[in-house]
């Protein structure tokens, strides 16, 4: 797993009261490693948002940002099971994708079978809001 994953730290608009019990955060943005147009980007992050919301009853928009090179990334927390979501993930063109249950975070591979994961840590030591940054 890229270094980077175990790093990034994550911020909403406005506060969350509502976190459920497990849901995965996904990105429709260029995998690690490449490079996409913004219009790429923006255009995969719209497709992204349409298909959880057909699928999804609880969904909020969430940023990954590194604290060390402030690189961010929108994306999604979705309440969704972690094998849709890594289906999800791959048709999506992503390496990772971060699942949360309680308190724990792990990043886990969308390219490997049978899935790679690794604990990254708590996650909510790892939220802020935007407001708060």
């Amino acid at each position: 797993m890229n270094p980077a994953y175990f790093e990034t730290h994550f911020r909403t608009e406005s506060e969350v009261n509502d976190w459920p019990a497990a849901f995965a955060i996904l990105t429709g943005y260029a995998t690690t490693g490449e490079v996409w147009t913004d219009q790429a980007n923006q255009a995969a992050d719209r497709a992204l948002e349409e298909e959880l919301r057909g699928t999804a009853a609880w969904l909020r928009r969430i940023t990954g940002y590194s604290p060390k090179t402030d690189h961010c990334e929108p994306g999604w927390a979705v309440e969704i099971g972690l094998d849709a979501a890594i289906d999800i993930g791959h048709r999506f063109r992503q390496d990772a994708l971060y699942y949360v249950t309680g308190d724990s975070l792990r990043v886990t591979s969308c390219n490997s079978w049978p899935s790679q994961s690794q604990l990254v840590g708590g996650f909510r030591e790892r939220i802020s809001r935007s407001a708060d940054r």
